[in-house]
């Protein structure tokens, strides 16, 4: 997070590991859900003109805790705009709230959605870089995997520009074309450092990881496409009576912050993944975690071990 001139916040949630088990799944909901809040809260009781959000692909219809948090951060993002998180009162989102009922929240909240940024930190260039510089096998989790890419230029200026025309509660997404197969850029890669694929470096498949998919996707059905004066960047709007509830986005935080003072990790996970996909009956989601046998995962928690 940085400020320029008091007038912008960046706020970087720096956990992405998709993988949904012990230490890695409380760093997501410490790390990218509650770190967010507080960051937030912070930005708006200082009077921070803008606040930008960086989120990811993997936070539409999530599979994995990452990916869930980042789904919850852009729910506290967009509920912070409407300067409704804390209208009921929560001791977790902050009263930012006139005493009439008028909103006092006047920084300008919006997210962006990356996809995979070409070179970055864990990023399968340099991974392959390293593979073929080595003499390979350049390791692809499986042959039909594909992402959409953007560079580090791209990511800043992203950015940047959701910062200056954002009006607030939008989420903004770089135009990043078609998903490329994550096997054609590895076969690429080996021909540019003038090799051949499968003969003078092997490619092997790993198969896919628990909390991975085939495809990302960029926007959820309930989310419109709008484009922006910035032809490159578009924006996604909430449809009417689509947004966030914030009475349920305060009571699930509420309920995801017991279960990790407590410890209830199966709670904490089950509760995760629910919001992460807007499930309504988060008290059932964490009777059923808090009744579930030990050995026993809860339903539709295939990520998390």
């Amino acid at each position: 997070m940085f400020a320029i001139q008091g007038e912008l916040k960046e706020k970087f949630p720096g956990f992405e590991t998709v993988a949904c088990i012990g230490d890695v799944r409380d760093e997501a909901v410490t790390n990218n859900v509650f770190g967010t809040l507080n960051v937030a809260r912070a930005a708006a009781e200082a009077g921070v003109e803008r606040f930008v959000l960086i989120s990811t692909d993997k936070a539409v219809n999530p599979v994995n805790c990452m990916g869930a948090s980042k789904r919850v951060a852009e729910m506290i993002v967009q509920a912070m705009s409407r300067g409704a998180a804390g209208a009921r009162g929560s001791g977790l989102s902050g009263g930012f709230i006139h005493r009439d009922g008028r909103p006092e929240v006047h920084t300008r909240f919006v997210a962006v959605r990356f996809g995979n940024v070409l070179g970055s930190r864990g990023s399968v260039i340099p991974i392959f870089k390293r593979q073929i510089a080595a003499g390979g096998p350049v390791t692809v989790t499986h042959p039909e995997m594909k992402r959409y890419f953007m560079t580090i230029p791209e990511a800043v200026q992203l950015v940047l520009q959701a910062g200056a025309i954002g009006e607030g509660g939008e989420i903004y997404l770089l135009r990043m074309g078609q998903p490329i197969r994550i096997l054609d850029l590895a076969r690429e890669m080996i021909r540019l450092s003038g090799l051949e694929p499968d003969v003078d470096i092997k490619i092997e498949f790993t198969g896919i990881r628990p909390g991975e998919r085939l495809f990302e996707e960029l926007h959820t059905e309930g989310e419109t496409v709008e484009p922006t004066p910035q032809k490159d960047i578009v924006k996604l709007r909430v449809r009417q009576g689509e947004g966030v509830d914030v009475a349920w986005l305060e009571h699930g935080l509420r309920l995801l912050a017991e279960a990790v003072a407590e410890g209830e990790q199966r709670k904490v996970r089950a509760l995760l993944l629910a919001m992460g996909r807007e499930e309504p009956a988060l008290d059932r989601v964490a009777a059923e975690a808090e009744a579930a046998p030990a050995e026993q995962r809860p339903a539709g928690m295939g990520c998390c071990t």
